[in-house]
């Protein structure tokens, strides 16, 4: 077994942390907890901490002095950053993830960066994260049951006490009343971010208003299964009056209000924290995918995952995790620049949600 070098840029937040966490655990990894002010991943163990600004003048040099053999990119928001994190980890002769779910990052990101990381012989890797990493695995397990896939619907649905924090808020606040494409009965429509509104159901959850949003599975998902002709991303908040209330902000941005919502984030996300005595613990995500039989009829199928015990945000950190568990193996051999799509199967996952406690359930209905 290898000896590697992880540097996890943005290490000392809320999923930094975390990832940090899960590679010291792991034989073989020698983990450097990397942000712009002195801090600490937690938790004890082996971890190193760095202080690393990847806006400075000296960032790929700072990079290359740590001498990262894989360098994981968590400090989001994502929106409006350049690819200058993934050149610097290319420089530095070092492989890269990142946790990115930014619709034009992720899917400009192989085209982008493919030349450079197949001639290094590195794999640089974007979209490592529930989307559209899971999202992915879920769809190409369930696909192999079928003939063809018509349509996908993905919700995420996350607990209300789970920790957010400003960047999250500004990234989320950053699409509300905005408009996007995505495709609707074969044709590219436009919608607008947190608006469409509808309730959902899912397992162990219940009912949950959700509102659309971007996401890179929007572009990518029809060129990888051309069968498709609708797919939805919906984002499922547990507090009604606070998604009733980022509706509602959405729509007058989409009329013309300019609400300057991201440079509310920090307030608006200690406002959000206020709910969290009658919120709970509990998130979870639907995949619901219309598909053809090999004998011609329609079936609807529903996998919904359920995190309890405030584990939900393990969640966009596991395909990171599973990538460096396995590149330090050894037992990633792709070597280019990719989205997150094929590249970790739902069963990898699954055993990552054994670790939590997350229940999955598959089910089936006809249409």
């Amino acid at each position: 077994m290898l000896t590697m070098r992880v540097v996890v840029i943005g290490g000392h937040g809320d999923l930094g942390a975390r990832i940090c966490r899960a590679l010291d655990a792991e034989p073989g990894m020698e983990v450097v907890a990397a942000g712009r002010g002195p801090g600490t991943a937690g938790g004890g163990g082996r971890i190193r901490s760095a202080q690393l600004d990847i806006d400075s003048l000296g960032f790929t040099a700072a990079l290359k002095a740590l001498a990262p053999d894989l360098v994981v990119h968590c400090a989001g928001p994502f929106q409006g950053q350049d690819y200058r994190v993934a050149a610097a980890a290319v420089a530095a002769k070092s492989h890269y993830v990142d946790l990115a779910d930014v619709r034009r990052f992720v899917a400009d990101f192989a085209g982008r960066f493919d030349r450079q990381a197949r001639s290094a012989g590195l794999i640089a890797v974007s979209g490592a994260s529930t989307l559209p990493a899971l999202s992915t695995a879920v769809m190409d397990s369930i696909a192999t049951r079928f003939r063809t896939l018509k349509g996908v619907w993905i919700v995420i649905a996350p607990a209300q006490r789970t920790p957010r924090g400003a960047a999250t808020m500004a990234g989320v606040l950053g699409c509300a009343g905005r408009p996007f494409r995505r495709l609707d009965g074969g044709e590219w429509k436009t919608a607008w971010g947190w608006q469409d509104l509808r309730r959902v159901r899912l397992a162990g959850l219940g009912k949950r208003w959700a509102a659309a949003c971007d996401a890179p599975d929007l572009e990518l998902l029809p060129a990888r299964y051309p069968s498709l002709r609708t797919v939805e991303f919906h984002a499922a908040l547990e507090t009604g009056v606070q998604h009733l209330g980022l509706w509602l902000a959405a729509a007058l941005r989409r009329a013309g209000l300019a609400l300057p919502l991201e440079r509310w984030a920090a307030r608006l996300d200690r406002a959000a924290g206020l709910l969290d005595g009658p919120g709970s613990d509990r998130g979870g995500m639907l995949v619901a995918m219309a598909c053809e039989r090999a004998d011609g009829s329609r079936a609807l199928a529903e996998w919904h995952l359920t995190a309890a015990g405030g584990h939900g945000s393990e969640i966009p950190c596991m395909a990171a995790v599973i990538l460096a568990r396995r590149l330090v193996c050894g037992g990633l051999a792709e070597r280019g620049a990719f989205a997150c799509m094929g590249l970790v199967s739902l069963a990898e996952f699954e055993a990552e949600f054994a670790r939590w406690g997350m229940t999955t359930v598959l089910k089936e209905y006809p249409l």
